[in-house]
C-alpha cells in the first residue's frame, strides 16, 4: 500500500542512546534536559529567539490565543484542517471565515479589513501547504487596526521566505511536529514568538499556569511534552536538510509528469525555501477528482481529500461565511503520495493512473 506520507524515521539505535539515559537520569517529562536542548537546536535552526516545544500542534493554537488576550472575533479562513478554526472556538471566540485567494489557497489578504467588526481582536491565517500567506499585507492591516497576528504554520517547518523562517513572522507563529510532517517529534508542536514579553506566559500556561509549589499565576493547561518525544526530535534534526531534498525529488518528478493543461496547483511567491511538505493537484471538477481517487485507491494508493470540507461549511460553527472560491477549490483538490524513499516506479504509475482518467 501507498499511503498519501509516511513518517521518517531515524537511527533507531541512536534513539535507544538516547532512551537509555532518560532511564539512567529517571526524568521523563516536566522541561527535562532533552527538551530543553530540543527547543535550543531549534532556535539556532530556525534563527528564532523564543521557542516552546509542547504537546502537539493544536494545543499551541491555544496557548497563543490565550497568551496574546484573544477574546469575540477572529478572522481566519476556511481552507485548513478543522485544528485552527476548533482551537479558536475552544478559547470561546467566534471564527470569522475569510475566503482564499484562488492562486495560493491562502487567506486573501484583500479581503480581511472588509470583515474587521469592531469585536475583532485578531487574525489566524494558515501558511497553507507551507506557502507563505501575504505577510505583509497582514501585518500592515493588523497593524492598522491594532489586531494581533497568529499564524498556523503547522506545514511551515524549515521553509525560508526573503531569507527568513517563516515561522518568524506574526506575533505568534505555531508549529505542527506530528509523525506526518516534514519535521516530527512523533506528537508535538512548538510556540515561536519574537516577542519576550510572551515568554513568562507561555512557559506557565504550557504548565497549568504555577511555579514551584504554591505559585499559581493562570488558569494554564497541560502542555508540556516528554523526553522520550523530545528525544525523536533530535534525531531527526539532522535530517531535516536531506528529507527536504528527497522530497523535492518526488516533487520535481510529479511536476515533469502530470498533465498541466488540465490540472492546476497552488502557486508559490518568489523569494521562497520550500520544504516540499504535500503534493496538491486540483481537479477540473469533484467529478473527475474522484474518479481518480478510486482509481487510485482500486491499486492501494491511498491520496487524501486535503483540505475537505471547507471548514466554513461545518455546520456547528458559530456563524455562517460564504467562501465560494474556498468550497470550490476543497471539492477538486487532492493531495498525492509524498514522502522520503517513494520509489520513482511508483510516481510513474500513480502520474499514469492520474492522466489516464483526465479529458483530453
Amino acid at each position: 500500500m501507498i499511503n498519501v506520507t509516511k513518517t521518517f524515521l531515524p537511527d533507531q539505535e541512536r534513539y535507544i542512546e538516547y532512551v537509555k539515559g532518560i532511564w539512567e537520569r529517571g526524568y521523563l517529562t516536566n522541561n527535562g534536559p532533552l527538551l530543553q536542548e530540543l527547543e535550543q537546536q531549534l532556535k539556532e535552526y530556525l534563527h528564532v529567539d523564543h521557542l516552546y516545544f509542547c504537546t502537539n500542534g493544536t494545543i499551541v493554537l491555544q496557548i497563543a490565543i490565550k497568551a496574546l488576550g484573544i477574546t469575540g472575533e477572529v478572522i481566519t479562513t476556511p481552507f485548513s484542517y478543522c485544528a485552527t478554526s476548533n482551537a479558536i472556538i475552544w478559547e470561546n471566540c467566534i471564527p470569522v471565515f475569510v475566503d482564499i485567494d484562488r492562486t495560493t489557497f491562502n487567506i486573501d489578504a484583500d479581503l480581511i479589513e472588509a470583515a474587521i467588526t469592531p469585536a475583532t481582536t485578531a487574525i489566524l491565517a494558515t501558511h497553507v501547504y507551507g506557502n507563505p500567506c501575504d505577510v505583509e499585507k497582514i501585518e500592515a492591516v493588523a497593524r492598522k487596526h491594532g489586531l494581533k497576528v497568529i499564524y498556523d504554520a503547522a506545514h511551515a517547518f524549515g521553509v525560508l521566505y526573503k531569507g527568513r523562517s517563516l515561522l518568524s513572522y506574526g506575533d505568534v507563529s505555531t508549529c505542527s511536529f506530528h509523525s506526518t510532517k516534514v519535521f516530527h517529534t512523533i506528537e508535538g508542536g512548538a510556540l515561536i514568538s519574537n516577542h519576550p514579553e510572551l515568554d513568562k506566559e507561555f512557559h506557565l500556561l504550557r504548565a497549568f499556569g504555577h511555579q514551584g509549589d504554591e505559585n499559581y499565576f493562570y488558569a494554564g493547561i497541560n502542555g508540556k511534552n516528554s523526553e522520550f518525544h523530545a528525544a525523536m526530535g533530535l534525531c531527526n534534526l539532522p535530517h531535516v536538510k536531506d528529507i527536504i531534498s528527497a522530497r523535492k525529488t518526488v516533487f520535481d518528478l510529479y511536476d515533469s509528469l502530470l498533465n498541466w493543461n488540465v490540472l492546476s496547483a497552488p502557486a508559490r511567491p518568489d523569494d521562497l525555501e520550500y520544504n516540499y511538505a504535500y503534493y496538491p493537484v486540483v481537479f477540473p471538477s469533484e467529478e473527475i477528482m474522484k474518479t481518480v481517487m478510486e482509481a487510485l485507491r482500486a491499486e492501494d494508493i491511498i491520496p487524501r481529500r486535503y483540505f475537505y470540507p471547507s471548514l466554513n461549511t461545518l455546520k456547528f460553527m458559530p456563524k455562517q461565511f460564504p467562501c465560494p472560491v474556498s468550497e470550490d477549490i476543497a471539492t477538486r483538490v487532492l493531495s498525492l503520495p509524498l514522502y522520503v524513499g517513494l520509489p520513482e516506479d511508483d510516481v510513474r504509475r500513480i502520474s499514469g493512473i492520474i492522466n489516464n482518467y483526465l479529458p483530453a
